[in-house]
């Protein structure tokens, strides 16, 4: 039967386009099904931190700049040179700078592509040489999601990168700052036990003129000389850790000599009353482990794509233009040649093992999920051990600090009455010494408080900086 208003010879191009625009809408819904969405990323962290004992109000947390709570112009110095100069930090920025350039390489992966070639050829029988001059062009279209799942993977590749030069530089800075800390508590003990030293000393000497005029025993004279020995054992071991703490500094420099301005004593750096407002979910999703937890998930979701694309057949277009030339002894005779199509690459036997293949990275995308909600669930367990850590090396300070203000009141009291002639040498000696002691356990606990500090932002992560995004959409089937 016609159709009215139609003639026979309309039937196969009416034909044509009835199956091109069959086909155009099997491989839109084709393209449609096998889009492979990122999963939701699992919520696991609580609404608040436990077991708070901080004081109210002082700092809020500062993810960009935490130490400069430290309020130490020296350290900030250190860290704006170890941010420049450190060799682990400048290295990570090469590998970034890498990333981004391989992602830059692979964006053209679905692109046009035209190349242009030369070649000479001749009959069997050598009697003509042919020079050909052509130019191919390719077009891989990069349907049912095998472009979007190559944009994930490049995206994601570069992502990690970011991230772990953010992560190095968190770690240089908490390493600069704890070597520095460390630095000066030893420098700070290393005052405070030369002063116990000469105290030492005086009781050696008092108890040697109570020897002397019989008030004292031979017992008591051995018992301050071994005292004396052993704070003179004490008062060397500071030594060692300001040497040790000065060549790591040196090696966070990118250099072997430690820097002139740390050899001199300066004031030990101690932290004001300081609170964390905000909750886990604020502060620890900045940790690289959990931000890498993240990416992996993007890039095990652009390789289950790329997959399930290898299911389907590979679509493109081919051209190429091919100028001949034969060249003999007598004439030159040109031809030319211009073909263009479609392409298409079917998988047929190995069908079954790419559907395994599919298998396994659905599989490894369910894993990254998990390995995600553990690295956050792990994340908050150590910021929550840290915040705790945090806040008992606070209350050991000001314990220390208390203790240290009554010894140091028992020294001015034992002093007075030594003056009005109510006591003796011993007795001040042995109130000097407390005072000292409790000095030097303050010191320990102010070292300690910062270095839970440290650790608590160590926790946390820092800051990350933006990551990169598809400033195109994730547009091609």
């Amino acid at each position: 039967m016609l159709i009215p208003g139609a003639t026979s010879a309309h039937k196969p191009a009416r034909a044509w386009l009835r199956a091109g625009g069959l086909a155009c809408a099997c491989l839109l819904a084709a393209c449609a099904s096998l889009h492979t969405a990122i999963p939701d990323l699992p919520k696991d962290t609580p609404a608040n931190w436990q077991a708070r004992n901080s004081a109210a109000g002082g700092h809020a947390p500062d993810l960009d700049h935490w130490w400069r709570a430290f309020d130490d112009p020296v350290l900030n110095a250190l860290i704006e040179r170890a941010l420049k100069d450190n060799l682990n930090i400048q290295i990570a920025g090469e590998r970034l700078q890498a990333a981004r350039a391989a992602r830059h390489a692979k964006r053209g992966m679905f692109w046009p592509n035209l190349n242009f070639r030369t070649y000479v050829e001749t009959t069997p029988n050598a009697s003509t040489g042919f020079l050909e001059v052509g130019l191919d062009s390719t077009w891989e279209f990069g349907f049912f999601g095998r472009a979007t799942g190559n944009k994930r993977m490049n995206l994601a590749d570069e992502n990690l990168a970011i991230i772990d030069d953010a992560a190095m530089r968190v770690s240089v800075i908490a390493e600069v700052t704890r070597n520095y800390v460390e630095l000066r508590a030893a420098q700070a003990r290393a005052k405070v036990l030369d002063e116990t030293v000469a105290v030492r000393r005086k009781q050696v000497e008092l108890a040697q003129k109570r020897v002397a005029t019989r008030l004292g025993t031979q017992i008591e004279l051995d018992r301050a000389q071994t005292e004396l020995l052993q704070a003179q054992n004490e008062a060397a071991e500071p030594a060692l850790t300001v040497m040790q703490t000065q060549q790591a500094l040196a090696v966070l420099f990118g250099t072997t000599a430690p820097d002139p301005a740390l050899l001199t004593a300066a004031i030990q750096p101690a932290l004001p009353a300081i609170d964390f407002h905000q909750t886990p979910a604020d502060l620890v999703r900045t940790r690289p482990d959990i931000r890498r937890a993240e990416q992996n998930i993007v890039r095990a979701a652009g390789e289950l794509g790329i997959a399930r694309a290898d299911l389907w057949p590979k679509l493109g277009i081919y051209s190429t233009f091919v100028s001949s030339t034969a060249l003999t002894s007598t004439h030159l005779n040109d031809d030319f040649v211009f073909i263009a199509g479609p392409t298409i690459s079917l998988p047929i036997l190995d069908w079954s093992a790419r559907r395994q293949v599919v298998n396994a990275r659905e599989r490894a995308l369910q894993a990254s999920v998990l390995a995600y909600r553990e690295a956050v669930i792990e994340g908050v367990a150590e910021a929550q051990t840290a915040l705790a850590q945090f806040d008992a090396k606070s209350a050991l300070m000001e314990n220390a600090q208390k203790t240290l203000a009554l010894d140091e009141r028992g020294a001015q009291s034992a002093r007075t009455l030594q003056r009005i002639g109510l006591g003796d040498g011993l007795e001040t000696a042995g109130a000097d010494l407390a005072a000292a002691q409790a000095l030097l356990a303050r010191n320990l606990a102010v070292r300690d408080r910062a270095l839970a500090y440290i650790a608590l932002y160590k926790a946390f992560g820092g800051a990350i900086p933006p990551l990169a995004k598809d400033t195109k959409s994730e547009g091609s089937p």
